[in-house]
């Protein structure tokens, strides 16, 4: 299989994964910018959308959305616990956390990134982030990780964005069980280990 990145981008997070559940993957690096893979490929002929992740399986399908990439990966490997059984109200759980990472937290960032977007208008969006934030921060009292003691894909991709604070300048100390939990995330050695695939760390 191959996986389509971007370093420090929401791709991380099935790069994550993957490891995590021990999953071999070949990794293609992405230029966002000028829509080419590291080999040349034009990556709007992979995928359309003109973003990354794309997951391309071994039969030449390709999977898009990181939310559907990070439940197809831990369904490979039930044993890893990275996704709890379908039909399950567990597996909603899951699916009610990466909707929300998804929606609220990932497009929450979007604006801060636009170079376009007036200072005004960003000013409104990292209002909105910080009581995304804040809420999030209330839901890990007590806890290990998004659904307890257990690690999931929906920590994956939480840490994947949450570490977007760092180049946006956002203190995570404001939330002090936030910045546990990244920390803790981060200690992980498959998370260490795929940081250190994409050059994020040494």
């Amino acid at each position: 299989m191959k996986l389509y990145i971007s370093p420090g981008a929401c791709s991380l997070s099935p790069h994550i994964v993957a490891r995590e559940a021990g999953i071999p993957i070949d990794l293609v690096r992405t230029d966002l910018k000028a829509k080419t893979t590291e080999k040349g490929s034009n990556f709007l002929e992979i995928n359309a959308k003109g973003y990354v992740p794309t997951l391309e399986l071994d039969d030449g399908q390709r999977l898009t959305e990181g939310p559907a990439i990070v439940q197809y990966l831990a369904d490979l490997r039930p044993q890893s616990g990275l996704a709890p059984p379908a039909g399950s109200m567990d597996r909603y759980r899951l699916q009610e956390w990466l909707n929300f990472i998804s929606t609220e937290l990932h497009k929450g960032f979007s604006p801060l990134f636009n170079a376009a977007m007036p200072e005004e208008a960003k000013k409104i969006a990292r209002d909105r982030l910080f009581q995304r934030l804040s809420w999030l921060d209330k839901q890990l009292e007590g806890k290990d990780y998004l659904m307890g003691s257990s690690f999931t894909a929906a920590d994956a991709y939480a840490f994947t964005v949450l570490n977007w604070t760092r180049p946006q300048k956002i203190d995570l100390s404001a939330w002090p069980n936030l910045k546990a939990y990244v920390d803790r995330v981060a200690k992980r050695p498959a998370v260490q280990a795929a940081l250190k695939a994409e050059g994020l760390v040494k």
